[in-house]
Formats: C-alpha cells, structure tokens, sequence
C-alpha cells in the first residue's frame, strides 16, 4: 500500500505546528497551550467553547493538518475522512463526568461533559465545520507512537471510500496510579493521506507498507507516528520536503508486479 502525504498538523506542549510553517516538531512533557477559538478560527463560535480539552485537542490538529494541505477553507461537502488512534481516549472527560454524577445520586450531572465522553466526538465536529463525508473512527492504540491508522486510512483510500484520509494520534496525559511505567507527553498528530498531490503543492514524500506491516518513508524505515514526522521535515538524503516529491506521484493506479 502506498499513498502520498499532502499535509501534516500538530499540537504539542511545544504549541501548535505545521509542516510547511518549517518551524519543527518537538513533543516535550509539560502541559499543552491552553487552546482557544481564537487560535484556530476568525468567527465566533458558541460550539466550540462547549468542547471538552479532549476534543479541543484533536479538533486543533486536525485544523493544522488542513491549513498545511491547503484544504482548511472549503467548507463544502467532500470525500475526505479521520481515523484517530488514542491510548486513553477521552478518560480525563469521563473522570471529570463522574465526579459531577457520583455526589447527590446522579442529580448534579454535567450535561456538558456527558456529551464529550465518547472519544469520537471530535470526528463529528471536524466533519461539522469542514464538510467531510469521508469514513470515521477512533482505533484504541496500545502503543502512543502506533500506526495502525495509518495503514487503515490507506487501505480506505484503496478501497476509493474517500479521496483524502486525515490519519493520526490523539491523547491526553494521564495520571494512572496503577500504571508503573511514566505516560508519554500529551500530543496530537494528523497526517492528510491522498492518492494525488494535494491543493497546498507538491507532497512531502510517498509513505508505504510493505508485505511484513514494516512503515517507509521514501525509502527509509520509520518506526513510529512521531518519527514519521520527523522524516517529513527532515528527509535524510533527499533535500527538502517540497523538492524531493518530484516523482512517482501517480498512485491513483494499481501496482504493477
């Protein structure tokens, strides 16, 4: 399975990235920036105060990812679709709804937070504001640099189920008492996958499984979601992201051998 990456967007404790801003990618532990509509969007919007961090989170990156593939201004109906990976979903939101359910008997439930305590609630309002008709779904991930989602948007784009496929992670920090091992630093990353070369110009590169389930990048071996991101902007061997994908962007038609 091969596709191109068109578009990559990211929130970090670093702050909010994008591959062509060419300001690199970092995913130090620390606490994310406090996201607010205004660092994403112009008009006002009532909806998005409502969101809980989880979704806020998300919903960020995947707005970077778009603004990076030059596909963040068409609001129009599209066949574009999300698969997220998370380890821990929306655990923080469900935490914080039970400690306004327990106390007086359920009585003082917050509305607010029940509405945020499925982990693909961000799907749906990336899909409300950016017009997406695409599949969508969240995968449980085990592993915070997985990518599974990767290989599952490629195989919808196969499937011709959407033209671009928006593949990534998406978690909180926890704090797990039973957990041994330190929880990665929170982060989100999307990539915008697509047969053909996006609005934004030529791609950062062809990404490909092979036979074995081993992830490529032009060639090279990565190892995990975040070390993709690193080949992205930093190609070893091939000069930079915009010049090297001058070549086998046709991948609209089937592999020959």
């Amino acid at each position: 399975m091969r596709a191109l990456i068109n578009g990559i967007g990211w929130v970090t404790a670093a702050g909010l990235g994008r591959g062509r801003q060419r300001l690199g990618f970092s995913r130090p532990a620390g606490p994310l920036p406090k996201l607010s509509r205004r660092m994403l969007f112009a008009e006002p919007d009532q909806r998005f105060g409502r969101l809980d961090e989880y979704s806020r989170l998300g919903l960020a990156a995947i707005t970077m990812t778009l603004r990076d593939a030059g596909m963040a201004e068409d609001g129009q109906k599209r066949p574009v679709g999300v698969i997220a990976a998370t380890t821990h979903g929306c655990l923080t939101t469900d935490l914080a709804y039970l400690d306004t359910m327990i106390p007086h008997n359920g009585a003082m439930a917050s509305p607010n937070l029940f509405a945020y305590t499925l982990p693909n609630c961000f799907l749906g309002e990336a899909a409300i504001r950016f017009g997406f008709t695409g599949p969508g779904f969240i995968i449980q991930e085990p592993d915070p640099a997985g990518y599974t989602c990767l290989s599952l948007a490629m195989a919808v784009l196969g499937d011709g189920d959407a033209q671009t496929m928006l593949a990534g992670v998406c978690d909180l920090s926890q704090t797990i008492p039973a957990t041994v091992e330190p929880q990665p630093p929170a982060a989100a990353v999307f990539f915008a996958l697509g047969l053909v070369p996006g609005p934004a110009g030529p791609p950062y590169g062809v990404l490909q499984f092979d036979s074995t389930g081993s992830l490529s990048f032009m060639g090279q071996r990565v190892t995990g979601i975040f070390d993709l991101v690193q080949a992205c902007l930093h190609p070893a061997g091939h000069g930079s992201p915009v010049r090297r994908a001058t070549v086998d962007l046709n991948l609209s038609t089937p592999e020959s051998g």
